[in-house]
């Protein structure tokens, strides 16, 4: 195979592999400069390569970092011996930092400081900043002295299987930096997957390049999962391990009930609508507050969709969740108000601490309320304030004749529109 064919079929593993062709050809040079080390090297150097793709020459050199004693163990000398006198063969006992110096008893064993953020000398790999002064090198600590090698293209059976290990290895590696990379940049978003398997609690998606995973945690309390099944899902976040990029999934996050009103809703990407606030308990009713951000433009019908059609979609998304859509106001009385839809209310009094009390009619306060009080209490997270719901006879009862008294018959009306996608309790 000449060089051209060979660029060739780099050229089409990296379309196949989803990469860079840089990314491939610096895999081949990692492998070619592994194979050099291994037939013309020895333990400890640090050989690399790097090939010109024009001719597909590869130039092969040798690095060694500049240090200083700060950067390194260095040995103490014997006491026999001139302070210049190192050997680094020898094999040292190392004392901390803020013990006394002795020298050791033991003629074949140097007493060294060790500083826990230096490294062990190696003199294939480091060269110390006097011996680089003495050669009359412009190098500083931390540079890398760069020697150029022999050049080889005669490598041995395992030198080449060495190679090729290294660029499957590399290539592995480089695919799962990718995937890393593209769902990294996806956290807080939606995505589709297909149920692969069901391992215990934990439920595995294809999601396109790698697989995601719904723990018990994540999933609807209730909901019913079989392999093949099709589903949306809110991406948390990705975690490396071992085994490769693990994406973990939601479907209770509040997010995921706007993320798909935004799929539904083309009035929210063009910014004309906002999604102001959304309160849920997942698999049985979220509330979401939105505003109109353009003149005529009704935010509530813009959510519901003609006939129900979208708010629909969005409910069978989430097997059949409820959902209260609400218009959010800048006055805490209104929001307030309508945040207990579907509910009607009388008055809502803005009291001290972040509290409202709120009077609705006799017949109105188990649906305001709410079973096991999940109204109240979704409309409560939705708008920030603490509600207290009092019937009218209640309210009356509890305050004086000269206090404000509020007569059912005839009773305004919040004026707001509001949709929900269930007015039972």
């Amino acid at each position: 195979m000449d060089f051209q064919e060979f660029l060739s079929a780099i050229t089409q593993l990296a379309e196949e592999k989803g990469l860079s062709k840089e990314v491939i050809i610096e895999g081949v040079e990692h492998a070619l400069a592994s194979a050099y080390k291994k037939e013309y090297g020895k333990k400890g150097q640090i050989i690399k390569g790097k090939m010109n793709i024009k001719t597909g020459k590869t130039d092969f050199y040798r690095t060694r970092l500049v240090v200083d004693p700060t950067m390194v163990y260095i040995p103490l000398p014997k006491e026999d011996e001139e302070p210049e006198a190192y050997d680094f063969e020898i094999k040292e006992e190392y004392r901390p930092l803020d013990h006394e110096i002795n020298f050791a008893d033991d003629a074949n064993q140097n007493v060294v400081v060790r500083d826990d953020r230096r490294v062990r000398y190696n003199q294939e790999k480091h060269i110390l900043i006097e011996e680089v002064e003495k050669e009359g090198l412009s190098l500083v600590p931390r540079d890398e002295l760069i020697i150029p090698l022999e050049q080889k293209d005669d490598f041995g059976r395992i030198a080449a299987q060495t190679a090729k290990q290294v660029v499957l290895q590399k290539i592995r590696e480089a695919e799962k930096d990718a995937v890393i990379a593209e769902y990294k940049s996806k956290e807080g978003e939606i995505v589709s997957g297909i149920i692969q398997k069901i391992e215990g609690s934990n439920i595995y998606f294809d999601i396109g390049k790698t697989s995601g995973v719904l723990m018990r945690e994540e999933q609807i309390r209730g909901e019913f999962y079989k392999e093949g099944q099709r589903l949306k899902l809110y991406i948390v976040k990705v975690d490396t391990t071992s085994k490769g990029p693990i994406i973990v999934l939601s479907r209770i996050y509040p997010k995921l009930v706007s993320k798909l009103f935004e799929l539904e809703v083309p009035e929210i990407n063009a910014g004309q609508i906002e999604i102001k606030s959304l309160a849920r308990e997942p698999g049985s009713r979220t509330k979401i507050a939105v505003v109109s951000c353009m003149d005529g433009i009704d935010p509530i019908g813009s959510m519901v969709g003609q006939r129900g059609v979208r708010v629909a979609a969005v409910i069978n998304e989430l097997g059949g969740e409820k959902i209260d859509v609400i218009e959010y106001s800048d006055d805490p009385a209104d929001y307030i108000k309508n945040a207990l839809s579907p509910a009607k209310v009388l008055e809502v009094k803005i009291l001290p601490k972040n509290t409202a009390l709120v009077v609705v009619p006799n017949d109105q306060l188990s649906l305001a309320i709410g079973k096991d009080g999940q109204n109240v209490r979704l409309s409560a997270r939705l708008t920030g304030w603490k509600i207290e719901v009092k019937s009218l006879d209640e309210f009356n009862k509890d305050f004086d004749e000269d206090e404000l008294d509020i007569e059912e018959e005839g009773s305004p009306d919040s004026g707001n529109e509001e949709a929900s996608s269930d007015n039972d309790e």
